[in-house]
C-alpha cells in the first residue's frame, strides 16, 4: 500500500526542504538519516561521559562528607586549601587537632564546622560595631562641672 502524501518538510540534519511521502519522515535522505543518527548517538556518549565525570569529582568529597575525623589531607581537601594553609590553622589555634602518632594528626569535624561558626560571629561583630552610634565623651552635667572648675 503506497500513500499518495505529499509533505513539505525541512530535514532535520542539513535544513534543506524536501517532499516527505510518510507523517514521520524527518530527514531528506538516508545519508542525512545516519548522520543525524549518528548525532544523537553521539551526544548521548558526551552526556554519559560529563555525568561519570562529575560523579567521580563528587565521589571524595561526598566521602569526606561521612566520615567524623579527618586527617589533614581530608581538611585540605574539603576546604580546598593546601596542606601547608591547613598546617597554619591548626598551629594559630584557629583549628583544633590531635596527633595520635607521629605521622598522623586527626580533626575533628564539629571543630571545622565551629571554625566557620566563628569567623562568622566575628564578621556580624565587626559589622555591629562599624554601624554602631559613637558614643559622647561626656554628659552635659559632666561638661558643664568641668568647663566650671577650670574657670
Amino acid at each position: 500500500m503506497s500513500s499518495n502524501i505529499r509533505l513539505q518538510r525541512i530535514c532535520q540534519n542539513c535544513g534543506k526542504e524536501f517532499t516527505a511521502r510518510t507523517t514521520v519522515t524527518k530527514c531528506c535522505s538516508d545519508d542525512c538519516a545516519k548522520r543525524l543518527y549518528k548525532k544523537r548517538k553521539r551526544s548521548i556518549n558526551i552526556e554519559k561521559s560529563d555525568n561519570e565525570t562529575i560523579s567521580f569529582k563528587i565521589k571524595p568529597i561526598e566521602e569526606l562528607k561521612a566520615k567524623e575525623f579527618l586527617t589533614v589531607r581530608d581538611v585540605a581537601t574539603l576546604l580546598n586549601c593546601s596542606l601547608r594553609t591547613t598546617y597554619r590553622l591548626i598551629n594559630l589555634g584557629s583549628l583544633k587537632a590531635t596527633n595520635l602518632f607521629e605521622r598522623k594528626t586527626l580533626i575533628k569535624r564539629a571543630d571545622i564546622e565551629f571554625l566557620f561558626e566563628r569567623e562568622t560571629q566575628v564578621m556580624r561583630s565587626n559589622t555591629e560595631i562599624l554601624f554602631e552610634q559613637p558614643k559622647p565623651m561626656y554628659l552635659h552635667h559632666e561638661s558643664s562641672q568641668l568647663s566650671m572648675e577650670t574657670d
